[in-house]
């Protein structure tokens, strides 16, 4: 290329990545999700993560032991676990807070969105029409505590 037009295509190629969403400009963050086999939900929340550029490594197998592996309270259990960038994330977790836990680093075990609220990711699909049941996504400190993080409505 000749100088001047290199200079000229990376100002362009820089204007175009700076006008495209967070999660399509940067490269795929790694996630790893235990979960049953069989279970549905916990493959809708998968297929959103990937959709919202999540690289997902899926284990059919070794919930509950991820959970307790990774310092995830039983009490905040849900059907699924995952683990991202050294936090648990637990539950139907949006991607947006997952995204927000990663850019802010908070010194905890993860996040969690216990039981399997209707209206979450993964658990918004045709087969419960327009009904969304209100949740919190709680940001889960290392003593176990936990604090809100965010609340859908």
């Amino acid at each position: 290329m000749k100088p001047g037009r290199r200079e000229l295509f990376l100002t362009t190629l820089a204007a175009i990545a700076a006008t495209l969403p967070a999660g399509v400009a940067a490269a795929p963050v790694a996630m790893e999700v235990w979960k049953a086999p069989t279970c549905g939900c916990c493959k809708d929340w998968i297929r959103y993560l990937e959709a919202d550029g999540f690289r997902v490594k899926v284990n059919d197998v070794g919930n509950t032991a991820a959970r307790s592996r990774l310092g995830m309270p039983m009490r905040l259990g849900s059907c699924h676990t995952a683990q991202v960038e050294g936090y648990a994330i637990e539950g139907h977790v949006p991607a947006r807070e997952i995204r927000r836990l990663l850019a802010e680093r908070p010194d905890a075990v993860g996040l969690a969105v216990p039981g399997m609220p209707i209206g979450s990711p993964g658990m918004d699909g045709p087969a419960y029409g327009t009904r969304k049941d209100p949740y919190e996504v709680l940001l889960v400190r290392k003593d176990g505590g936990t604090t809100s993080f965010q609340r859908y409505p």
